[in-house]
């Protein structure tokens, strides 16, 4: 890949949206009685014929906080806390599967968190027999789930295999000693090492590991050195985000000392580090923040454009219906996105009075349809056809977007995008740049709820 300067990385280091959806959970809206019943009503419509199905699972424990972290967790040593939410994660199955369609086949289920290796092996044992005995899986569904290496043991690995786990993510964020003081999460690169072989002695051999740049305390080399260490286990992914420090919103990171976070000419290095030394081991540059081996699948998809965006990042899987559990998880399902409360006590609350624990909810009018289509084309298929989209949606395709257009055209010019008069193609340089891309068709960036609410782009 051809090297962008750092200036034009500043210039495009702007607030936006990851785009992991279109709208952004910024625009989902308090849900009332009757939205609720209008969502109950879509989902017993729809699941009159079969679906495929994507299931996340949202475990918020943590035994103790990592001070960067952003995610919605729960902080506490205390496991058998473990069995209580499993109770309530049974009753919000029960929910669901009374009304999903018996022959929906589960395609995807993924473990987030909080930590999911914070449940004890017969915890995630129970959690498995709860999925498999309410919903389809088959012999080819795509089970994920991410591990803290620091708390998990072969009894883990073992009990995960056994229940059908076949791909695993470990957060590794940084290998130098000093960097994990000042984030407070001591993780040993022999503990990653550990559970990397674990994991494959069990048979669970897609592997990513997540690394963080940004971080108090890293330079251009440890950042090299957090890289050569974790190519030395030959992951089949990398996801290498940048850390976005927003501690109004995330009151942990205010422990961070900004002292020692790096100037924005080193974080932008160490990201320009990253691009060119994964490249050049064998891997390759999907968009954004990840990177696959060559022979990978998310490789492979990225050239026959079958590559996927969602909650959980990039992914091969298209057209799923996704159901999440859990406290804060987020559900999409055709035109319907929601979202559960993000408070634990107001989740078993809901879920005793048989209710469905959801706080917002956000229904698509066709011109979010719209976008959504234009804006994952470009983050997935790094462009896209004005006639397949004109076609579909019976608009003249200049015309709809003639703003965004006009919006492009400084991308144009620093030579992100090429524009005719059919079609819209992201240049390799332009891979670096998709979010502001994808961003000059969101119409919601306009309004009061825009930026503030969103990291750095790059």
């Amino acid at each position: 890949m051809e090297e962008v300067s750092l200036d034009l990385i500043k210039k495009y280091n702007v607030q936006g949206p990851r785009y992991t959806s279109y709208p952004t959970a910024v625009q989902f809206q308090e849900a009332d009685e009757d939205d609720l019943a209008s969502l109950h009503q879509y989902l017993t419509e729809r699941n009159a014929d079969p679906h495929p199905v994507s299931l996340y699972f949202h475990i918020p424990f943590c035994f103790s906080l990592c001070w960067y972290c952003g995610c919605t967790k729960v902080i506490t040593k205390d496991q058998n806390r473990g069995d209580l939410y499993l109770d309530y994660l049974e009753k919000e199955m029960d929910q669901v599967a009374e009304i999903l369609h018996p022959d929906s086949e589960v395609v995807q289920v993924h473990f987030g968190g909080g930590t999911p290796t914070f449940l004890k092996p017969d915890q995630l044992q129970r959690l498995g027999k709860a999925i498999e005995s309410r919903f389809n899986l088959t012999e080819q569904t795509e089970f994920g789930v991410e591990i803290d290496p620091r708390k998990c043991t072969r009894e883990h690995i073992q009990t995960l295999a056994d229940i059908g786990c076949n791909r695993a993510s470990l957060g590794v964020q940084d290998t130098n000693e000093r960097v994990q003081k000042a984030i407070h999460r001591i993780q040993p690169f022999e503990q990653t090492k550990q559970v990397t072989e674990w994991l494959r002695e069990s048979g669970i051999n897609s592997i990513n590991f997540d690394l963080v740049y940004g971080l108090p305390l890293q330079t251009l080399e440890t950042f090299r050195k957090t890289m050569d260490d974790v190519i030395s286990l030959v992951p089949d992914r990398l996801a290498v985000y940048s850390y976005a420090h927003i501690p109004t919103m995330m009151p942990a990171q205010k422990l961070l000392n900004e002292e020692d976070m790096p100037t924005t000419n080193a974080k932008l290095s160490m990201l320009q580090l990253s691009i060119s030394y994964l490249t050049d081991n064998g891997y390759r540059f999907i968009g954004m923040d990840h990177f696959s081996r060559e022979e990978e699948e998310l490789s492979q998809a990225m050239d026959d454009g079958t590559l996927q965006r969602n909650f959980q990042g990039y992914s091969t899987l298209a057209g799923a219906d996704l159901y999440a559990f859990g406290m804060s998880g987020i559900s999409n399902v055709g035109n319907y996105y929601w979202q559960n409360t993000k408070e634990l006590g107001e989740y078993y609350k809901m879920l005793d009075e048989n209710d469905i624990p959801v706080a917002k909810v956000l229904q698509l009018c066709k011109d979010d349809r719209l976008r959504h289509h234009v804006i994952m084309q470009i983050m997935c298929k790094m462009g896209l056809s004005f006639n397949e989209i004109e076609e579909k949606w019976g608009i003249v395709f200049e015309d709809y977007f003639s703003s965004s257009l006009e919006r492009l055209s400084e991308l144009q010019a620093d030579g992100f995008v090429e524009v005719s008069n059919t079609k819209i193609t992201i240049t390799e340089r332009g891979r670096l740049f998709l979010r502001n891309v994808a961003m000059c068709f969101d119409k919601y960036l306009n309004r009061k709820k825009s930026a503030r609410s969103f990291s750095k782009t790059v």
